[in-house]
């Protein structure tokens, strides 16, 4: 009887076909005038093994891993001058480099039953992961260096030709004439590219190829299988779930705005693409290439995609529109979203199409207001029209990103122009929730209490924030403007500093007592259920209650004549805890790698982690190793809060201790 490996790990030979090129093409990046013949050879050599490894790895796993080892290393050393001098790719290799040397000592074979099914079953798993392996290739001419010559672009065609031929091997054996279409058009396409010199696109065509690829996969349901996916694994947990959507969101952003098309330069580098698109997704605004000059319009089309999704949650999207098309999720895939939306089971569809609806009116009478403001104040029709939708959309969900290189310093003179961004920031990091509230709380009417400790607290900062601007920056920042102008200025400068990221004045010269108060504002945030970061004004609401109780000897956090629970006080105290937490360190990591004033990186970092997207003079000054600490500040800043809610309602309670009481002296 015949036996063969298991068809799930079948794929790791595609997957090593289409990665044999990548040692020559990183090679050919590092390349000087003359190609050192060592290195020329070194790379030969570990494309060759990862070929043998390939053929081998399923036959005889013992000398599989011996090839497999050696194109690892090979692959390595060619890369070794660019890691040597770029600390971004020495991390990614160093990573890349143990999980693979880990995934070839931990392989083992597995055997089953031969039978026609299962080998098309296996060219099917060949074909998939060598798609899934294209993009690895083409990020790294990216990182590396661009491929300008002709011999280099049609080395990284290389993977994506080895890709197709699988594709079409399993098409052919499937007996799948939509499928042999798809792919002999597609290598025609890039044949034809490289024949009329139009070789500047083949990123893009080989990014774009390898997502219809993929697409076209059938999906395949398993007969017997009870165990759960990974990808289950993933959407049936509430923690899970958001990071992995807001991860994914991330790589796709990083996909879209690296591919040439994207920039008028066509080249940007992968690691100001991430950064990018964490700042789009995350709602930020930090930015180290000029939006208006440095972005095509397919660019801004990009960022602006990735602020929306970003802004709202995918899976709100996704559900609603599922539901509209007749669909709907399965009942645990519901829960997770209740638990996420803090919603009931019937009410998650009303409550996610009224969070839709409301976007989308809040921010098309914004971007109408604004293409009126924007076209009075001399910008012709089409631009102001741009300019109007790309700012309502970025405003409403707190992201900071501008079409203008000022920002709105420009229209700090137009106090129309800043009311409205102010209103659309307001509105969207309160929650389209407590903003149907807002009627309601201002005649009086009983409110809930959570929306209205989100109201109250969001009133009180905003005046002691504006306040605090006029107190301290009147001939400072705001020197030169009518008093009307200051007022207003310091107001919208209060609104946006609550994870905006707009500003109307040069905010570079601020004087030390305002930069105290930016910073614990940037660090307080928004709203529970809106579009802000931070760690929420429901939190720091709480714990003033919770301050207020104890100062004047109360048991209990009382509001309305209902009691707050001990363990909400809890949570709350964990969440402030935990930001701080994540601030000093990154505080700490910054200040270890970069040479840039304390004050400096103190005011980026809470902004990253915030989400708030202002910067008195850091972010052009980062190297990549502080642009790498900013993505992450600025993932965690948006994810964090988020998942520390849900994991702490995650709806068990403890049972009273009995165990004896102790008192701690704290004085």
């Amino acid at each position: 009887m015949r036996f063969h490996q298991d068809i799930s790990r079948i794929g790791i030979e595609g997957a090593l076909l289409v990665l044999s090129p990548l040692p020559l093409l990183v090679t050919l990046a590092k390349a000087g005038p003359l190609l050192d013949q060592w290195q020329l050879l070194n790379s030969l050599i570990a494309g060759l093994a990862s070929m043998a490894c390939a053929y081998t790895l399923s036959r005889q796993p013992v000398l599989g891993k011996f090839f497999g080892i050696v194109a690892v290393a090979g692959c390595y050393s060619s890369a070794l001058p660019y890691i040597l001098k770029n600390p971004f790719v020495a991390l990614t290799a160093n990573v890349l480099l143990i999980s693979a040397i880990f995934f070839f000592i931990d392989f083992r074979k597995k055997f089953q039953q031969n039978s026609k099914r299962d080998g098309i079953n296996r060219c099917k798993q060949r074909a998939w992961w060598g798609t899934l392996m294209i993009p690895v290739p083409i990020f790294t001419s990216m990182l590396l260096a661009p491929p300008q010559s002709f011999f280099s672009q049609f080395i990284v065609s290389i993977p994506l030709l080895i890709a197709l031929f699988l594709y079409l091997h399993w098409s052919l054996t499937s007996k799948s004439t939509s499928r042999i279409i798809l792919t002999v058009t597609t290598i025609l396409l890039i044949i034809l590219s490289h024949v009329f010199s139009v070789t500047n696109y083949i990123l893009s065509i080989a990014l774009l190829s390898s997502c219809a690829v993929l697409l076209s996969f059938p999906h395949q349901k398993a007969t017997f299988e009870t165990k759960e996916h990974w990808w289950e694994m993933l959407l049936n947990h509430p923690a899970r779930l958001l990071l992995s959507t807001f991860l994914a969101l991330c790589l796709f952003g990083t996909l879209l705005l690296a591919l040439p098309a994207s920039t008028h330069d066509k080249t940007i580098s992968l690691i100001d693409a991430a950064f990018t698109s964490v700042s789009a997704v995350c709602v930020t605004g930090l930015i180290v290439l000029d939006t208006a000059k440095d972005f095509t319009i397919f660019g801004q089309c990009c960022i602006l995609l990735l602020i929306q999704l970003g802004g709202l949650g995918i899976m709100s999207i996704t559900t609603v529109a599922l539901h509209t098309m007749g669909l709907r999720l399965s009942l645990k895939q519901e829960r997770v979203l209740t638990s996420m939306t803090d919603t009931d089971h019937k009410d998650l569809l009303i409550s996610l199409k009224t969070i839709l609806k409301f976007t989308f009116i809040a921010e098309l009478i914004g971007a109408t207001t604004l293409i009126v403001l924007f076209h009075a104040a001399g910008d012709s029709l089409g631009q102001a029209s741009w300019r109007g939708i790309f700012t309502a959309i970025s405003a409403f969900c707190n992201a900071g990103f501008a079409l203008q290189s000022d920002s709105l310093i420009s229209f700090q003179h137009k106090p129309l122009v800043l009311h409205i961004v102010s209103a659309l920031i307001i509105f969207g990091g309160i929650s389209p929730a407590a903003s149907l509230l807002v009627p309601r709380w201002i005649t009086g009417k009983p409110t809930p209490i959570p929306a209205r400790i989100a109201l109250v607290t969001t009133v009180v900062l905003l005046v002691s924030g504006t306040l605090f601007m006029i107190a301290f920056e009147w001939n400072g920042v705001l020197a030169g403007l009518s008093v009307s102008d200051k007022i207003q200025n310091a107001w919208f400068q209060s609104v946006t500093l609550r994870t905006a990221g707009f500003n109307s004045v040069d905010i570079t010269g601020i004087a030390s007592p305002t930069f105290l108060v930016m910073v614990v504002l940037m660090f307080i945030g928004g709203s529970p259920g809106g579009t802000a970061g931070g760690v929420k004004t429901t939190t720091i609401g709480l714990l003033a209650m919770t301050f207020w109780a104890n100062i004047t000897s109360r048991q209990d956090v009382e509001i309305q004549s209902r009691r707050i629970h001990s363990t909400t006080i809890y949570r709350a105290i964990t969440i402030v805890a935990s930001g701080m937490a994540v601030w000093f360190v990154v505080i700490l990591m910054l200040q270890v790698t970069q040479q840039i004033s304390a004050r400096d990186l103190i005011f980026e970092a809470t902004s990253a982690i915030g989400t708030v997207g202002l910067t008195i003079g850091a972010t052009p000054l980062l190297d990549e190793i502080g642009k790498i600490i900013i993505i992450i500040a600025m993932f965690l800043g948006r994810i964090g809060p988020m998942t520390f809610f849900v994991l702490l309602s995650d709806g068990h309670t403890v049972s009273a201790s009995r165990s004896p009481e102790e008192k701690v002296s704290l004085t």
